[in-house]
């Protein structure tokens, strides 16, 4: 029991250096000449980085539960409602097994310390990452994924292993469905049409900004 709590903290530890190094860099790297989508693009590999990461050492395997599956870390793009319009995106882990995103089953920015989430209001509050809304605040307009294999505008989770899945069965026993074998784009679209790209190597779990060519 020690010895498990010993290496429980030293993986703590050694999580928050790296997310140190994460967002030093991320914080340094821009300056006023930096457009909305740049923005958005380097906030989101820098979650989904993290969403890796807390995959990591946060083993949500139960030989007990046959939907365990279900609570691994993800991140969802989805729409804010009619009236509003726009897209936005949350990072959680079903904790539980609704299909349901609730604020407190959400990752928090660990910078800030504000929830990375939003419901369909697509409204700013004190206690939510203002980043996640995609249309209100960074002007991006379209959003695809080329490894999704829901119905929604796309949704990619990670294993205890941070491998990577297209998809959360909804069936029991299927654990290991969905597994992305190639790479992965999450292209982001703004009102200009301009375009940003994301890729996600699976195997090596690597997250960078495809470059333009």
């Amino acid at each position: 029991m020690i010895l498990k709590k010993a290496f429980s903290f030293l993986e703590i530890i050694a999580v928050l250096t790296i997310l140190g190094i994460f967002y030093s860099a991320f914080i340094l790297k821009f300056d006023k000449q930096d457009t909305q989508l740049e923005i958005a693009t380097q906030r989101l590999i820098l979650y989904l980085k993290h969403t890796r990461i807390q995959a990591l050492i946060d083993d949500k395997f139960d030989p007990n539960d046959s939907l365990w599956h279900k609570k691994r870390w993800s991140l969802k793009f989805l729409r804010c409602k009619q009236d509003v319009g726009g897209l936005y995106y949350s990072i959680y882990s079903d904790t539980n097994k609704t299909g349901q995103i609730a604020k407190d089953e959400t990752l928090k920015d660990p910078l800030t310390n504000k929830h990375i989430y939003s419901d369909n209001s697509c409204e700013a509050k004190e206690d939510r990452s203002k980043y996640v809304l995609l249309t209100k605040e960074f002007n991006i307009n379209h959003v695809e994924v080329s490894c999704n294999d829901t119905d929604s505008l796309g949704q990619l989770s990670f294993g205890n292993n941070a491998e990577l899945y297209s998809k959360l069965p909804d069936t029991e026993n299927r654990h290991y469905d969905y597994l992305v074998k190639n790479p992965c784009e999450i292209a982001l679209y703004n009102n200009k049409g301009d375009i940003s790209i994301i890729i996600i190597e699976p195997q090596t779990g690597f997250i960078y900004k495809k470059s333009k060519i």
